[in-house]
């Protein structure tokens, strides 16, 4: 049913917890299935340094949520900003049909990060 690399990351998930600030934090949920991930990504320059996060919800996206982090650490603004669904898949081994929406969480959690960090630097600037 699920990929090995899905029930890996499930397993032994990476990067779990919250980083302080000046991380940027953000919690984005799905309404439908109740869903919540909650992710911070710290950037020094235009360059994501580190990524943790905790979600409440099913092994998809607790194992997407791991995934997400391992791949966005060391990436920059303008490659996360590229991120989708289907990225978010490939890193888990693909997903059934019943949970491809823990892969939107994800890229919702993404964009929202890159929109509060932008939000945040025109506040200190």
């Amino acid at each position: 049913m699920h990929s090995a690399q899905l029930l890996d990351h499930f397993q032994n998930p990476r990067n779990v917890g919250e980083l302080p600030p000046p991380a940027v934090t953000v919690e984005v949920s799905n309404p439908i299935c109740g869903d919540i991930l909650r992710l911070s990504v710290q950037f020094a320059d235009d360059r994501a340094t580190a990524a943790r996060y905790l979600t409440r919800g099913c092994t998809a996206s607790i194992a997407a949520g791991s995934a997400l982090t391992e791949w966005i650490t060391g990436k920059t603004r303008a490659e996360l900003s590229a991120v989708n669904a289907g990225m978010v898949e490939n890193a888990v081994g693909g997903l059934i049909p019943e949970s491809k929406h823990a892969a939107v969480l994800c890229v919702d959690a993404v964009k929202a990060v890159l929109k509060a960090a932008k939000d945040d630097h025109r506040t200190r600037t």
